[in-house]
């Protein structure tokens, strides 16, 4: 019967005896790990110290690998309190004697300073590449499978160990979701949705980063989906335009926001033709009136009302691009946000005849409502190589702003119709084939406040984006891979 070993991180005492008394009750429970980087740190009743480096490096799991010797390993990736539900560890062994799943998750309860409420998690599928996918914080590895991955790792990672592992893993067997509430832990960060958005791109995970890059290039060599560096560039002649640039704001209800936004692109200076549309989406909120006001002073200023009522902001871009009104050039602005300066637009255009590219992506700064900024600052996507890029944007989950399109290409494909992704889908796509250009000085204000479309999400919402990219992603892995096959 005694089938698992667990290990856990060492953390405060109290803490620390209750998650293992959760642990000693099951009478599946062999052997019980406490991680940790001292050597002098002190046992607790039921449990054995394991001195590592602290981190889920690649030597940590080296040396669970070395202990685990039951038929299933359990770990325990934070120092709060876990408490099991009634035969959480039974069910878990359970499904993975049924399904000889390489690894299992399960939806929990989590507790905070407002009580506990249900945190489902999602599916586990071919696209779910992010290296922040939320598989809960309680993980049942099959044991030879965990060892053999363990054994195949050259690479000697500090913060990349768990990502390499879930990756080896998935190549060999399935990573299996339980949806059943099987255990409660305790969240502390209590950030909403949009503050946690950007941690992945925070200048102070840098090295994390990198780490992560490169465990997700290795994984996607091994399953065939690597492309080798885009070298591709586009012919920017293939027909005429009167007007150089659009820049495509799509819009419903930003009354409050909408104007700032409009003067922004009309202060652009550039030595070509430009103009504005707008695709106003049935707004209610007197956003439709201020656009009308300001765009009979502007002869640049193209106001569109759908006659559709069922259009995402994808298919808002795809109403803008497709009008005769659109230049050569199509470029993103957010009805919430606004051009750092004036030179914006001319910049983009350069950015397009200089590198060759049929995309590029310019680099933001984030700022309250009021224009200060807000952590973490100036968003560069500095991981997105001109070697590489086109495979990391498979794990990270944006490309940044803001994107611009050449326009008959971004016809042929068109946006899909949804109002989350959207941008990230066609950017997957065109990078798989041309080369995307990069700017890198800030282009763009990127404001956060109250009424963003992702500013406070509840999980259930979360989940719904998450698994949304996720998807966008396999199919774009599996037509890479289709690609090289033929």
């Amino acid at each position: 019967m005694k089938r698992i070993n667990c290990f856990i991180p060492y953390g405060k005492r109290d803490e620390i005896e209750h998650t293992v008394g959760q642990l000693a009750q099951s009478p599946l429970t062999n052997k019980i790990y406490l991680i940790t980087n001292d050597p002098q740190a002190e046992a607790v009743e039921g449990a054995s110290i394991l001195v590592a480096q602290g981190s889920w490096g690649t030597a940590t799991l080296r040396q669970i690998a070395d202990s685990a010797d039951a038929d299933y390993t359990l770990i325990y990736t934070k120092t709060d309190s876990l408490t099991l539900g009634m035969y959480a560890l039974e069910r878990l062994v359970s499904i993975a004697d049924d399904t000889r799943s390489g690894l299992l998750y399960a939806d929990h309860l989590e507790q905070n300073a407002e009580g506990v409420r249900p945190h489902p998690v999602i599916d586990y599928q071919k696209g779910s590449l992010r290296d922040d996918f939320d598989f809960g914080s309680l993980l049942l590895y099959r044991t030879d499978l965990l060892r053999e991955a363990v054994a195949e790792m050259t690479k000697e990672y500090l913060y990349a160990g768990l990502y390499d592992l879930r990756l080896r893993i998935s190549r060999k067997a399935s990573l299996t979701h339980v949806n059943e509430y099987l255990y409660t832990e305790v969240e502390n960060d209590s950030r909403s949705s949009g503050e946690k958005l950007f941690d992945y791109v925070n200048p102070r995970n840098r090295a994390v980063q990198i780490e992560m890059e490169q465990a997700c290039t290795d994984h996607l060599r091994q399953i065939g989906a690597y492309l080798p560096p885009r070298t591709r560039s586009i012919e920017l002649d293939e027909q005429t335009f009167e007007t150089e640039a659009s820049v495509i704001i799509p819009v419903r209800n930003r009354v409050r926001t909408i104007e700032d936004a409009i003067r922004s692109v009309l202060r652009q200076e550039a030595p070509f033709p430009f103009n504005l549309i707008v695709i106003d989406n049935h707004s209610t909120d007197g956003t439709t009136e201020r656009i009308r006001a300001i765009a009979a002073t502007d002869p640049r200023i193209v106001h569109l009302i759908p006659e559709r009522d069922d259009l995402g902001i994808g298919g808002c871009w795809n109403l803008g691009i497709h009008h005769p009104a659109c230049g050569k050039f199509a470029i993103q602005l957010d009805s919430d946000d606004l051009y750092s300066d004036e030179h914006t637009v001319r910049k983009i255009v350069e950015t397009f005849y200089k590198q060759r590219c049929a995309m590029v992506i310019g680099s933001y700064r984030m700022t309250d409502f009021k224009l200060n900024t807000l952590p973490p600052g100036i968003i560069d996507h500095r991981e997105w190589t001109p070697e590489n890029g086109h495979n990391n944007a498979l794990r990270i989950n944006g490309l940044g702003a803001p994107r611009a399109f050449y326009t008959p290409l971004l016809r042929k494909l068109n946006l899909p119709n949804t109002s989350y992704g959207e941008d990230y889908a066609v950017g997957l796509r065109i990078c798989r084939e041309y080369l995307i250009g990069r700017i890198y000085d800030v282009l763009y204000l990127c404001r956060r406040w109250e009424d963003n479309s992702d500013a406070s999400l509840d999980i259930h919402r979360t989940n719904e984006h998450n698994h949304y990219k996720d998807k966008i992603r396999t199919w774009e892995i599996e037509a890479r891979i289709n690609r090289k096959e033929s």
